[in-house]
């Protein structure tokens, strides 16, 4: 990484930590807010069964057990093509679920209830912040990191597998919202804290070894 790039990735890193500490201040500050509301109400506007499965299979990947299944098959997966560096950088995007946990203790944010929205999925842990997006913000946002970096893989998987990514970054959010198992600002707040973890992580992947 040129002494250029590594610049602005701490620049980015240093927003993006200010902009999630003052977030979780409004939030333990301000547990409701009819922002809060507002967008779960308009995103649950339309609603069909079709469209309630189709949130819930994009959530699949954020519950135990599968969201360490997909993290130990991909990084099996890179293993057994000889990508060992890789392999071990995709594990560690579990970390992200430490760093989720921990903070929903610390902010103990209660979840959405049916008296406010329509609560497709029920959940039983805090609310803020989510961890399906910080975990699909770090895993996701790592495989395209590693799809754009490893020329060595055939271009055709690694745009698929680019594709995929992103689809499962962009749609996890919004999924989240209409389940009405989190708020706008639990999903801003894991967002911002899965891009905190995969910042961190690529910088460790990308740095020249010492």
């Amino acid at each position: 990484m040129s002494p250029y790039r590594k610049r602005i990735l701490f620049y980015v890193l240093g927003a993006i930590t200010m902009g999630f500490i003052i977030l979780t201040f409004l939030v333990s500050s301000f547990p409701f807010s009819m922002v809060d509301r507002e967008f779960s109400e308009e995103l649950q506007a339309h609603q069909y069964p079709i469209l309630d499965r189709l949130m819930k299979y994009i959530s699949v990947f954020g519950y135990m057990p599968y969201s360490i299944i997909i993290v130990a098959l991909t990084a099996l997966l890179f293993f057994l093509f000889k990508y060992k560096k890789e392999a071990l950088y995709v594990s560690l995007t579990l970390l992200s679920g430490l760093v989720s946990a921990l903070m929903k203790i610390i902010v103990a944010r209660p979840r959405p209830t049916e008296s406010l929205v329509r609560i497709v999925e029920k959940a039983k842990s805090n609310s803020f912040p989510s961890g399906h997006v910080i975990h699909y913000v770090a895993f996701f946002g790592f495989i395209l990191l590693l799809m754009y970096h490893l020329k060595t893989i055939p271009k055709a998987l690694r745009v698929i597998a680019g594709s995929i990514s992103f689809f499962m970054i962009l749609t996890v959010p919004l999924s989240r919202i209409y389940l009405g198992a989190h708020w706008f600002t639990d999903v801003l707040g894991g967002f911002f804290l899965g891009m905190i973890c995969l910042l961190l992580l690529s910088y460790l992947y990308l740095r020249k070894p010492v």
